[in-house]
């Protein structure tokens, strides 16, 4: 049994996303918040395997929020709910840890995927939401003429070619089966260079290690 925590200041938005999930056989609502603060408080009683962290909300808003509980349950997963116009917020919730994010107008199915996936310990990249975000913030950084931008021997580390590729395809959005069949070779195989990235990178999931690709000059943003 997958147990899901809500936070979200608006409380229809809460039964609207109980609804939705406890309809499932194997999804439990085990608790809701309406904001931050409260979040964190619920995190401690109920240890939930997914939390649905709303981004603004008063008080505590949902970046400090993710960080607060990462730090109380490493082993919660946290999906970002958010609009299109939150981009800010998203991005440096993924950098503080959360494992991916939702767009609020997904529809149910979509929902239901998205917690089964992060419970699972894989990570929730919705490619036309991730280069929007990641690109965006992580382009303040780099030159203007991204042929001048060489990453440095630290930031790669120890990936090698084919692990620097994979990443670069992870950065896109893509899962393991669509990195395998662009590389031609197994998800198998895919799914080992992406464990050798976390190793490598340090991070805990796919998103960590695009956001850590962008941060570090692996992957330069499109213009």
């Amino acid at each position: 049994m997958i147990t899901v925590a809500l936070v979200d200041d608006q409380a229809m938005v809460r039964v609207g996303l109980r609804m939705i999930l406890e309809a499932e056989p194997d999804i439990e609502v085990r608790a809701e918040a309406s904001d931050g603060s409260e979040a964190l408080a619920m995190v401690r009683d109920h240890a939930p395997d997914v939390v649905l962290m709303d981004v603004r909300m008063p008080g505590m808003d949902g970046l400090a929020a993710t960080r607060e509980v990462l730090a109380a349950s490493p082993d919660t997963h946290i999906v970002i709910l958010t609009t299109f116009d939150d981009d800010e917020y998203v991005y440096e919730a993924l950098k503080a840890g959360a494992s991916g994010f939702l767009l609020k107008s997904a529809e149910g199915d979509a929902l239901i995927d998205a917690v089964r996936v992060i419970a699972s310990g894989e990570a929730l990249l919705a490619p036309e939401v991730t280069r929007r975000v990641i690109e965006r913030f992580a382009a303040a950084d780099i030159p203007a003429d991204p042929d001048e931008h060489v990453p440095s021997p630290e930031a790669i580390g120890d990936l090698s070619e084919r692990e620097v590729e994979v990443l670069q395809l992870m950065s896109r959005g893509m899962s393991n089966q669509e990195i395998a069949q662009e590389l031609w070779v197994s998800a198998t195989t895919v799914k080992t260079h992406v464990s050798h990235i976390l190793t490598k990178l340090g991070v805990r999931d796919r998103v960590q290690a695009v956001v850590e690709a962008y941060d570090s000059g692996i992957v330069v943003p499109r213009g």
